[in-house]
């Protein structure tokens, strides 16, 4: 009788472990697939693309695991051996704050010499493979594990079968929430990865101490694991540079601030791209912000100081910055999705404080708001990640509609392209298709586009160009009025229901990547390894 109970409490406690063990996997995997987007987004952004792959890496990994779990579950006897493989899971999560960035950005080089079609693509699929298909292929075994060592007895396998996928189904749940709004945005995401693969470790040394088998080995292994995911949480994203104040994540982005001799450069969920710029002497900053300015110049801002200004995409606040210091504008309202980037605005690039600023997405403060403008200036196109909602035909007419009269849209494209059909031509035949008067002019690598119904944006910038009082802007409005282009309508066009930016993007990424190729190509042409070491440390 003593022996019965004793079984059937082993029996219920070993259920109870199981239980625990589907939550903290289910709980575990979308940690890892949030904390992957996180990982990857500076390297190839955050777009629906990088999204896609990362879930379909997830998928193929767990399906594997299925196989591969079920498998195993019929040729052993105990799930000794699935906790094992469970555990070197959490030791291989548990170091992704180490080896991950380096793999990713190891990875993004060395394809980046050989691929120049759907780089995007090939490059962020074989990153997510090295770093994310163990872990996740090893949570997919768990499943088939569990049900056959928890099923004691045909007459309960469904309520036992049922209980495990919802325990599974629970912690998935969690893990949706907890690393978006707790862990990521307060710890970031190497901490995340830590925190996921600690919690991991702890259900398979649960198993371990219960079964009194491998209980010493397993727990130096995670000690020393986890000093080790502690010490490397520090390697930044951008681990290279030096000149980096500010480095954190949000809810939305990965976010950074550097200082360098002559400006303070902010970036998010990017490398090397600027997303503001706040030079330590005041001035026209070399980029497209300046050419936007010609926007306000329109509207009169160099004759009176009333105009007003909308910022969708305030960012940091470069552009609102150069409003206020050319022409002392005071009615500037910014919008930025991004609370932690205003935070940041204030905090290391002096937004001034008459703009009044919105955390929110521009289409839905456009969407809300009665108010009407001078110049409405959208910013919020981020290499390929360009919202869709902010690209259509029905957002721009949006934007026309709170314009005032002689009113002017200025418009930031940073995906410039030779080929026809491309990312701009959608975006400049969508904006032709709501506005009388569209032009664009090259700034760099972007195009800046002007639009108006109430005039010729070039012919009034002309006009307005004697009202500019600083001589060197004035002079650099001038260069941008002659260089203005006309647009003509176009059947490229951009609607709610369709609008693929995300691959037109992509076929822009793959053209800038195949000319800094050839660029690569030419410098490194004939020369020894002697010359080409001393390129890579003058560089």
């Amino acid at each position: 009788m003593s022996d019965n109970r004793e079984r059937k409490d082993y029996k219920m406690k070993s259920k109870l472990l199981f239980y625990l063990t589907a939550f903290i996997t289910g709980l575990s995997v979308m940690a890892i697939e949030l904390g992957a987007s996180r990982l990857m987004a500076p390297y190839f952004s955050s777009s629906q693309i990088v999204w896609t792959i990362i879930i379909g890496t997830i998928m193929i990994a767990m399906a594997l695991g299925n196989v591969i779990g079920g498998r195993m579950a019929d040729k052993h006897k105990t799930p000794d051996r699935l906790f094992i493989w469970l555990f070197a899971a959490a030791t291989w999560t548990m170091l992704i704050p180490l080896f991950g960035k380096f793999i990713i950005s190891g990875t993004a080089l060395v394809l980046a010499l050989f691929v120049t079609k759907n780089y995007l693509v090939v490059a962020a699929f074989v990153s997510a493979i090295l770093v994310f298909v163990f872990p996740l292929m090893v949570m997919g075994m768990v499943t088939p594990n569990l049900v056959k060592y928890a099923v004691s007895n045909l007459e309960e396998n469904g309520r036992t079968c049922g209980i495990i996928e919802a325990c599974n189904t629970i912690g998935s749940i969690i893990g949706t929430f907890l690393p978006t709004f707790v862990t990521i945005p307060y710890v970031g995401t190497s901490m995340t990865f830590i925190i996921f693969a600690s919690v991991l470790y702890a259900v398979c040394l649960a198993y371990f101490f219960f079964r009194k088998k491998k209980r010493a080995v397993c727990s130096a292994v995670t000690a020393i694991a986890l000093v080790i995911g502690l010490a490397s949480s520090n390697i930044g994203t951008a681990f290279w540079a030096d000149n980096i104040v500010y480095e954190g994540e949000s809810i939305y982005n990965y976010l950074r601030v550097e200082d360098t001799d002559d400006s303070l450069i902010f970036s998010t969920n990017v490398l090397f791209g600027v997303q503001s710029i706040k030079n330590k002497e005041p001035g026209l900053t070399g980029m497209f912000y300046d050419y936007q300015l010609a926007g306000a110049v329109m509207t009169g801002a160099g004759e009176n100081d009333d105009v007003s200004v909308l910022i969708l995409g305030l960012g940091t606040g470069t552009y609102a910055s150069q409003c206020d210091y050319y022409f002392g504008l005071k009615d500037i309202d910014g919008v930025e999705i991004d609370q932690s980037i205003i935070d940041l605005s204030h905090e290391y690039f002096s937004l001034p404080e008459c703009v009044n600023t919105y955390a929110e997405d521009g289409r839905a403060f456009i969407a809300r708001t009665d108010r009407k403008y001078d110049v409405i200036a959208v910013d919020a196109y981020q290499d390929i990640t360009i919202p869709f909602q902010m690209s259509s035909v029905e957002f721009f007419t949006e934007v026309k509609n709170h314009l005032n009269q002689d009113g002017v849209l200025t418009l930031n494209m940073n995906m410039f392209t030779s080929d026809e059909g491309g990312i701009n031509d959608y975006i400049i035949g969508t904006v032709s298709n709501v506005f009388e008067n569209v032009y664009t002019v090259r700034a760099g690598d972007n195009l800046v586009l002007f639009a108006s119904n109430d005039f010729d944006c070039k012919l009034r910038l002309e006009e307005k160009l004697n009202s500019i009082e600083d001589i060197r802007l004035r002079s650099f409005m001038s260069r941008v009025q002659r260089d203005c282009e006309a647009v003509e309508k176009s059947d490229y066009i951009l609607t709610d229901d369709k609008a693929p930016v995300e691959l037109l993007s992509m076929h822009a990424l793959d053209e800038m990547v195949s000319e800094e190729l050839d660029n690569m190509k030419k410098m490194i042409e004939g020369k020894g390894i002697k010359e080409l070491y001393d390129m890579l440390v003058e560089g």
